[in-house]
């Protein structure tokens, strides 16, 4: 045989080594990812969301209220007064916003949506219902007892109804068989409670009301704001792994609140007013809800206004839509003839392809404080590996040594993956709650931590079959390099597991 030959032999042998070498590893990593991605996949509950059937067609584009004419939105001067409501425990500030020269009418009292405290949240609104003759008290939101972690809906009812009776009893003007409640989003959870508790409440106008109970309303949002954001699919996992848990550390009840058993008592005219434009509300179902439940206990004074490209606050580039406080104003002034004067549902159509609907619940080891207690102690675990893995590697060179190495890749690389997903995530909620698109950011962050997934598997396959072929050689291992070792993979494997949880290896289904 020639050198030639003998090269190519030498060549062949080579590659047929190498080949050997790779296959096992490509083999095991592909079984691991795969079961990592099952696992994951079967652990916790899918988001398979309902389609809604059920749809609102507006008799008319024309928003106006039907009825008796009232006086215009800018009739009367508005004098603005700051006051001060005592609730018992604590006294909060207030605006009346007080129409001058106007005949005695109707008042409003404004309930704050979880997004406003302040009075003069309220301000525009204020001023141009009382510009139109009706007398409007805007409280401050209670805070002392009210945080992210604890709200309690019916003792808010009976803060408001604080601000109702001051309105109703001390306010020149005010005849006191109309004064009712504006209330904006998370209001609407509160304003049937008080209208189920008293009687005298004259009218209501819920607006971007949710309805629905504030879980399904959070996870309805979510899931409209990342199909927005054109997130992929295997996303989605996470809406009911997250806000079907509960949440460590206790609190949040008011989660779970439902406003139907106090729906079911309104029995006064209602208004009630959505954006077109708004993802975060049910606007097609949540209008249904109130229609329905009312009409089922004999009340079918329900008003229901669309505004074309309006957001939650019902704004249009930081202004309130066109005529919606007209709408406000007429229909209050005109009651009880606006209660069901035509049209009853006016205003842009509405779309919703998708039902708020109950959230599932993951599992025990999913929910509650073993969510946090599994990711902190998977994370110290390796920490703790990657430490006294350091201290065993700077102390001496050794085939122990080299298999120390690749479990500290290991380790870095199962840390990688998950600070990798929670910066991904955090990037989608800023684009996604800013209603901005970025297609490079949301596809190609997806890819990369799916990429990365599959590296951590690798390196930890490659770092456990070094392990055993070291055992096998008979290379000595110390102690610490011994516990390093298993913390190091066991924290690994108990991070990439949290991981394939929230998606990141792909599965079937």
């Amino acid at each position: 045989m020639g050198l030639r030959g003998v090269l190519g032999t030498e060549r062949t042998v080579e590659l047929r080594t190498g080949w050997q070498r790779f296959w096992p590893v490509a083999l095991t990593s592909l079984v691991v990812a795969t079961i990592l991605g099952v696992s994951g996949a079967l652990a916790g509950p899918r988001w398979a969301p309902t389609e809604m059937h059920r749809t609102i067609i507006p008799t008319t584009a024309d928003v106006r209220i039907g009825g008796t004419e009232q006086s215009p939105v800018g009739t009367y001067t508005v004098r603005v007064e700051p006051i001060r409501i005592d609730l018992g425990e604590v006294t909060v500030d207030g605006l009346l916003f007080l129409p001058e020269g106007a005949p005695a009418g109707p008042g409003v009292v404004f309930m704050h949506g979880a997004g406003t405290g302040e009075p003069e949240a309220f301000a525009p609104h204020g001023q141009a219902l009382a510009s139109a003759g009706i007398r409007v008290l805007v409280p401050a939101k209670r805070l002392d007892d009210y945080s992210t972690r604890e709200r309690n809906y019916p003792s808010m009812a009976q803060d408001y109804l604080v601000s109702w009776r001051y309105l109703r009893e001390r306010v020149p003007g005010v005849d006191p068989d109309r004064v009712g409640f504006y209330a904006e989003s998370e209001g609407a959870w509160i304003a049937p409670i008080a209208a189920a508790d008293e009687p005298d409440v004259a009218f209501l106008m819920l607006i971007s009301a949710p309805v629905v109970p504030p879980r399904e309303q959070a996870a309805f949002a979510t899931a409209n704001y990342l199909r927005n954001t054109h997130v992929p699919r295997g996303v989605f996992r996470a809406i009911p792994r997250a806000l079907g848990a509960q949440i460590p550390g206790g609190g949040f009840e008011y989660v779970d609140f439902d406003v139907l058993p106090y729906l079911r008592q309104v029995d006064v005219p209602v208004l009630m007013a959505y954006g077109t434009d708004d993802a975060s509300m049910p606007i097609v179902q949540g209008a249904l809800i109130v229609i329905d439940t009312l009409a089922a206990h004999g009340n079918d004074a329900v008003t229901v206004r669309y505004f074309d490209g309006a957001d939650h606050g019902l704004m249009i580039d930081e202004q309130l839509a066109p005529g919606f406080t007209t709408v406000l104003s007429s229909w209050t002034l005109g009651l009880p003839a606006t209660a069901s004067a035509p049209p009853q549902i006016a205003g842009d159509r509405p779309e919703q392809e998708y039902r708020a609907a109950a959230v599932p619940s993951p599992a025990w080891f999913a929910s509650g404080d073993m969510l946090v207690w599994s990711i902190i102690g998977s994370f110290l675990l390796v920490v703790a590996g990657l430490g006294l893995g350091a201290v065993s590697l700077v102390r001496r060179r050794s085939p122990a040594a080299a298999v120390g190495r690749l479990a500290v890749a290991a380790g870095l690389a199962a840390l990688a993956v998950v600070t990798t997903f929670v910066a991904y995530i955090a990037q989608i909620a800023t684009l996604a709650m800013n209603y901005h698109l970025d297609d490079t950011v949301v596809i190609g962050g997806w890819i990369l931590v799916q990429l990365l997934g599959i590296f951590a598997v690798v390196v930890g396959v490659v770092s456990v079959r070094a392990a055993m072929h070291a055992r096998r050689a008979g290379t000595y291992f110390t102690v610490t390099d011994k516990v390093s070792w298993w913390a190091t993979h066991v924290g690994s494997l108990a991070l990439l597991l949290v991981a394939a949880y929230w998606g990141v290896f792909p599965a079937v289904g």
